[in-house]
């Protein structure tokens, strides 16, 4: 298998080509900062990541930015802290400043022009078209889990882009997913049939940060640490044909 065998790319957005983490631990800081002791970056990333993904399995057609209030209740609630309902709509509102990882816009220049590029992301749309703006890309199509009404690793949300890339031709073994989150991306991805490439962000951490542990290892058919080494790998790629 080579990354030449494919013409379509589906992204994962947030923890792949949006640095969510960063993101998170910044929009929190109205907690962070009262919390007694301190807690580690990784602790909050895994509170976060357990009340998101219950949060997303009960209420699947809650929009994001309407999710993440919740969470940061639940959040608040759990180390004994008051919060205000403005500050938890606040945080809702946040992910238009997660920023981008530096890699992802000059990465995603080069494979458009090799790949069409599609993104399948628990997001919703207008949270999207502020990191859709700092990717400065255009995507071949865009699916949401506001556009699906339920949230990955749903297997809906799967179905749904599979089905629309069907519509336009695109064969699923010409897909190629591409993502961060074993758990929410390439468990699914196995389950489907699809080829996945792992962009191993927290190659220099232990855990699974954001994201919740996917209790064994899928099946990952590419690796790499980042968008950039992704892009030169297929350039060398391009290069041996």
């Amino acid at each position: 298998m080579e990354l030449t065998d494919f013409n379509t790319l589906t992204f994962d957005c947030y923890g792949t080509l949006i640095d969510w983490e960063t993101g998170i631990f910044q929009g929190l800081k109205p907690l962070l900062e009262r919390v007694k002791p301190p807690l580690t970056r990784d602790q909050v990333l895994e509170a976060h990541a357990r009340h998101e993904s219950s949060q997303q399995k009960y209420t699947p057609a809650k929009r994001y930015q309407e999710l993440l209030p919740i969470v940061y209740k639940r959040l608040a609630e759990e180390w004994g802290l008051s919060f205000t309902h403005e500050e938890c709509v606040a945080y809702g509102r946040s992910v238009q400043n997660w920023p981008a990882f530096e890699d992802s816009a000059e990465a995603l220049q080069y494979l458009k022009k090799h790949f069409k590029l599609v993104i399948l992301s628990n997001i919703d749309n207008e949270s999207f078209t502020y990191s859709n703006a700092k990717l400065k890309v255009e995507f071949d199509a865009i699916i949401t889990a506001e556009d699906v009404g339920s949230y990955k690793p749903s297997p809906r949300n799967f179905e749904y882009m599979l089905e629309k890339l069907g519509d336009r031709g695109i064969k699923k073994e010409k897909i190629l997913h591409t993502a961060e989150s074993l758990f929410h991306d390439h468990k699914p991805a196995n389950e489907f049939g699809l080829a996945s490439c792992w962009i191993y962000r927290r190659h220099s951490q232990s855990g699974f940060g954001a994201t919740m542990n996917p209790g064994s290892q899928p099946n990952i058919d590419f690796r790499f640490n980042s968008m950039m080494d992704f892009a030169k790998a297929h350039q060398e790629a391009l290069a041996k044909k």
